[in-house]
């Protein structure tokens, strides 16, 4: 049996939201379904920008700024199950003018879960086109910026 690989310390230090795995989140096997890693990915991207005083609905609305999902790469391990506590890590790898990726990745203690990678794309709330991020949004994007 091998051993579960050791945290990144790049991802360690990550920004992470805990949460835990219940009824509505499994399949008949009491296994999470797939989908749902999606919606704790989303969960912890949001409460990231949340710690970092950024709401979206303010952005939205003092901006026209919105985030959409443009691309997204998940490699599942192992599963978690009903009652896991869960471990949602972000960290940004990648800031552009119009796009931020982040490196995800979902852990129960010790064991890797699921590592993701997801783009979202900057666009307009209104004309739902992509649009720059602000230059104060864009810099302090870049300061949590980690190469990997």
């Amino acid at each position: 049996m091998s051993e579960s690989p050791r945290p990144d310390p790049a991802v360690t230090d990550a920004f992470s939201w805990p949460t835990r795995v219940y009824w509505e989140d499994t399949d008949a096997g009491g296994v999470v379904y797939h989908a749902q890693y999606v919606a704790f990915l989303e969960r912890a991207r949001s409460e990231w920008m949340r710690a970092r005083g950024q709401m979206q609905e303010q952005l939205r609305l003092d901006h026209d700024l919105v985030f959409v999902v443009r691309a997204m790469q998940l490699d599942f391990l192992k599963p978690a199950r009903l009652d896991d506590l869960l471990k949602v890590t972000v960290s940004v790898r990648l800031v552009k003018r119009a796009s931020v990726v982040f490196a995800q990745s979902i852990w129960r203690e010790d064991q890797l879960l699921l590592k993701a990678e997801v783009k979202v794309a900057a666009v307009s709330a209104t004309a739902f086109r992509p649009v720059g991020l602000g230059e104060a949004l864009y810099q302090e994007f870049k300061t949590f910026e980690v190469a990997g």
